[in-house]
């Protein structure tokens, strides 16, 4: 296979874009007061800590730590385990899924360059080995505070069809494309679109695609 070639706005005008947006909308964001607010509601209504921090696999694999809002209790059984997530997911919470709000702390990644604004949304670390090879490209861009598979139906499609998806953006990083995804995101936080999947909470582990690599090119 040939090397995938990286065009111009991929390579020199997606990490400006991303970084000059981000600390707009995080500016914007704290005179408004859109982040102090969610983040006292969060303090009140969930206790601490505010923020929920994850270690998640980025560009080329490399581990970062990610960023949100915290939106479940710590809520747990008599064996000290934590309870299922539709009893620590409180109606706060889902109401912060819903509009996206608990994405908001990950503008700071984006500001770092750990993320983009757009691309394959990043994961759980524990899923790296259960890609086939085809699903491991996702990770040759940097993840994304949204994407091609958030715009297509987020939680509420299967994971084989978001990672097809998510290759599909990869082999095609556009100026035009970004902003539209861009946009449509905004669009689906307004409607409340995709938050969970058919059978849970929010959305069922990845436990690996008996599927393969030719399934997903499409």
């Amino acid at each position: 296979m040939q090397p995938k070639q990286v065009g111009v706005y991929n390579k020199f005008v997606k990490r400006p874009m991303d970084f000059t947006l981000s600390l707009i909308a995080i500016l914007l964001l704290t005179i408004i007061p859109v982040l102090p607010i969610t983040a006292l509601l969060v303090k009140f209504k969930l206790g601490s800590p505010i923020l929920f921090k994850q270690q998640r696999p980025g560009q080329n694999e490399k581990i970062f730590m990610m960023y949100k809002f915290r939106t479940m209790t710590d809520e747990r059984d008599e064996e000290g385990e934590l309870l299922p997530d539709h009893i620590r997911l409180t109606k706060f919470g889902r109401f912060l899924r819903s509009t996206s709000l608990d994405e908001l702390p990950e503008l700071f990644n984006i500001l770092k360059g750990d993320m983009s604004l757009v691309g394959p949304r990043p994961l759980l670390v524990q899923y790296l080995p259960l890609y086939n090879d085809h699903q491991k490209r996702r990770h040759e861009s940097r993840p994304g505070l949204s994407g091609l598979a958030q715009i297509s139906g987020r939680n509420a499609i299967s994971w084989e069809d978001k990672f097809s998806l998510d290759v599909k953006y990869v082999d095609n990083v556009t100026f035009a494309a970004d902003w539209k995804i861009i946009f449509l995101t905004i669009k689906k936080a307004l409607v409340r679109e995709g938050i969970n999947s058919e059978t849970a909470a929010t959305m069922e582990a990845f436990q690996g695609s008996e599927k393969k690599e030719c399934d997903y090119e499409r």
